[in-house]
């Protein structure tokens, strides 16, 4: 069982500073960090904590999940591992080539090469 914890929902006044204070009642926190915003620099309205210990971890899901804070019912669990993100491209291994596509090329029809 992991030791970080994804925290969901909370509003914007929340700082670092609060969050590892909440859940510092619980156990040892390693860190706590709001995510925030490149370009603005506001909240986006969730972040992470790791605690020292599964035990710490577990109590503070048990006890926080669903708890309002300042009119919002905020969401805590297990956080998941991050996936590897691949940048989306149209470009395969193959690489860019008409013979990748049927309808692409020349002397198939149309000004350009396409069936359109």
């Amino acid at each position: 069982m992991s030791r970080k914890i994804y925290v969901g929902n909370l509003p914007y006044s929340v700082t670092d500073a609060s969050l590892k204070s909440n859940f510092a009642e619980f156990g040892g926190v390693s860190s706590a960090r709001v995510m925030m915003d490149r370009d603005t620099g506001q909240s986006k309205g969730f972040g992470f904590v790791e605690m020292t210990s599964v035990e710490a971890a577990q109590a503070a899901i048990t006890a926080l999940h669903g708890v309002s804070v300042d009119g919002r019912s905020i969401v805590v669990t297990l956080a998941k591992p991050r996936e590897e993100r691949t940048a989306p491209s149209t470009r395969s291994d193959t690489g860019y080539r008409a013979s990748n596509r049927r309808d692409v090329g020349y002397g198939n029809g149309g000004f350009g090469g396409g069936r359109y």
